[in-house]
C-alpha cells in the first residue's frame, strides 16, 4: 500500500500539461527547422538576430578555430616521446623484458623449498626518458665508452668529441622536460579549459538562442494558420517566444563578450613561446660550446691527418 501510495503521490506531481507543451514546441520548432532548411519559409518569415549578436557570433567562432587548430598540435607535448626516433621497437623490447623480470621474480618467490632450482630475483630495469636529447646523449655517450674500451686505440678524439656532444645533450634533455612541464602546466591546461569551459559555455548559449529563434518563428506560424477560436493562445505564445528569445540572446550576448574580452588566451601563449624560448636558448648554448669543443678536435686531427701523410 505504501508503494502505491507513493506511485500516486509522483503521478500527482506531474505536470502532464507543462511536459505536453514543451513536447509540443520540440515537435514544432523540429518541423520549423527542417521547413527552413528545404527552402519552404520565406526569409521575411525567419525572426533576424541582432547585428551585434551575429558579429559576436564570427568573433567566437575565429576565436574557437584559433584554440582548436592550436591545441591539435601542441597537444604533442602530452607524451614525452612525441619526437623519440624508435619508441616502438623499444617499447616492444621492454615489454619483453618486464614480463622476464616479472617471470623471474615469480619464480624466485613461489619456487622456495621445491626441489626445483630457485632463480635469484633480478632488480627491474630502470626508467629511461624517451625523448631525442635523451636518445642522443645516450648514443654519444654509448660512442665514446665503447672507444675508450677498445684496445690499441686512437679514437681519443672522436672519444672526447662524443663527450663533448653528450655533455650537450645532457643539459638539452634536461631543459626539455621542464619545456614540457612548462607548456603542459601554463599552456596547455588553461587553453583546453578556456576551449571547454568558457567558449563551451557560450557555444551552448547560442543553441539555446536558435532553439528559441526556432520556437518564436513556429509560434509564429502556428499563430498565422490559427482560427479564430485559438488566435489569442497562438498570440500568447508568440508574446511568450519573443520575451525568451530577448532574454536568451542577451545572456548569449554577455558570454560571447566575456570569451572576447578574456586576457587568458593571450597569456597562455605567452606562456607557451616562453618555454620554448628557453629551451631553445638553452639548446643554442649547449650546442655553440659543445660545437666549439668538437671544431678544435676536429682541426687538431686534420691537420694530424694531413701530417702524418706528407711523410
Amino acid at each position: 500500500m505504501d508503494g502505491w501510495s507513493k506511485l500516486q503521490s509522483s503521478f500527482s506531481n506531474m505536470n502532464f500539461a507543462q511536459s505536453a507543451n514543451k513536447l509540443a514546441k520540440g515537435f514544432n520548432s523540429g518541423v520549423q527547422l527542417t521547413r527552413e532548411r528545404l527552402g519552404q519559409v520565406a526569409p521575411e518569415d525567419i525572426t533576424e538576430l541582432p547585428q551585434e549578436y551575429k558579429d559576436l557570433e564570427a568573433r567566437v567562432d575565429a576565436l574557437r578555430q584559433v584554440h582548436i587548430a592550436l591545441f591539435k598540435i601542441t597537444k604533442a607535448y602530452e607524451n614525452e616521446t612525441y619526437d623519440y626516433p624508435v619508441q616502438i621497437q623499444e617499447s616492444i623490447s621492454e615489454l619483453s623484458t618486464t614480463i622476464g623480470h616479472g617471470i623471474t621474480n615469480f619464480a624466485a618467490n613461489n619456487l622456495k623449498g621445491t626441489n626445483l632450482p630457485v632463480p635469484s630475483p633480478v632488480a627491474p630495469p630502470a626508467a629511461q626518458h624517451k625523448t631525442l636529447p635523451h636518445a642522443l646523449c645516450r648514443a654519444a655517450t654509448t660512442g665514446a665508452n665503447a672507444l675508450q674500451g677498445a684496445p690499441g686505440g686512437n679514437e681519443h678524439k672522436l672519444r672526447n668529441a662524443l663527450g663533448e656532444y653528450a655533455g650537450a645533450w645532457e643539459r638539452i634533455a634536461d631543459a626539455r622536460l621542464q619545456h614540457d612541464e612548462s607548456i603542459r602546466a601554463e599552456y596547455l591546461q588553461p587553453w583546453q579549459m578556456t576551449l571547454s569551459t568558457s567558449i563551451g559555455v557560450a557555444m551552448k548559449a547560442r543553441q539555446a538562442v536558435r532553439v528559441s529563434r526556432l520556437e518564436l518563428d513556429a509560434a509564429k506560424q502556428t499563430l498565422k494558420n490559427a482560427g479564430p477560436a485559438k488566435q489569442e493562445q497562438a498570440r500568447l505564445e508568440v508574446e511568450n517566444a519573443e520575451d525568451d528569445l530577448v532574454q536568451k540572446t542577451e545572456v548569449a550576448i554577455t558570454l560571447m563578450k566575456t570569451v572576447l574580452e578574456n586576457p587568458e588566451p593571450l597569456k597562455n601563449l605567452n606562456e607557451l613561446a616562453k618555454a620554448q624560448l628557453i629551451y631553445f636558448t638553452t639548446a643554442a648554448e649547449a650546442l655553440s660550446s659543445a660545437q666549439g669543443a668538437i671544431e678544435e678536435l676536429s682541426v687538431a686531427a686534420e691537420g694530424e691527418y694531413r701530417k702524418s701523410r706528407d711523410h
